[in-house]
């Protein structure tokens, strides 16, 4: 993980990758909480120019994938995520980690939406994850000591 440490476990032990630093946000899993995911990857961007356009996509990125994960990772309760946001300036990009301890779920695994189908038709789900990718540069997913890790590349130039 880029400009990120190795910390601590779920249970206080060492050896799970964590991101930690000034550049991440640990906050509840707690959809209320979104525009506070939001605003500190707009804080983090801040003053390098970023065009309204990867802006947006930007926000829609985040949106998506926090959503899913305080909707999802955690039932029926609540626990923490991570958002590591890793700016670039000599090359325009952002790398966003999104880091959690829920059950093991790869987004990359699922399948593309049917977008030709009629919408009663289409199956529900997986419309979030084929927004993403069509937003971003790169997308990789792994599973390590009990943490999904969702790492997102986006060019900002």
């Amino acid at each position: 993980m880029t400009g990120m440490e190795i910390t601590g476990t779920r249970d206080g032990g060492v050896s799970a990758e964590v991101p930690v630093g000034k550049n991440v946000l640990e906050v509840p899993s707690d959809v209320d909480r979104l525009y506070e995911v939001i605003d500190f990857v707009k804080e983090s961007l801040g003053g390098l120019g970023v065009s309204e356009r990867a802006m947006t996509q930007i926000e829609l990125v985040v949106e998506e994938i926090y959503v899913n994960i305080a909707s999802y990772a955690y039932p029926p309760g609540t626990g923490k995520v991570w958002v590591g946001c890793d700016v670039s300036e000599d090359t325009m990009s952002v790398t966003l980690t999104f880091t959690d301890c829920g059950p093991e779920f790869d987004p990359l695994k699922s399948p593309e939406p049917d977008t030709d189908a009629p919408l009663e038709e289409r199956n529900i789900g997986g419309l979030g994850i084929f927004l993403v990718k069509r937003n971003v540069d790169g997308l990789s997913y792994r599973r390590r000591d009990g943490y999904n890790i969702l790492t997102i590349e986006k060019n900002l130039g």
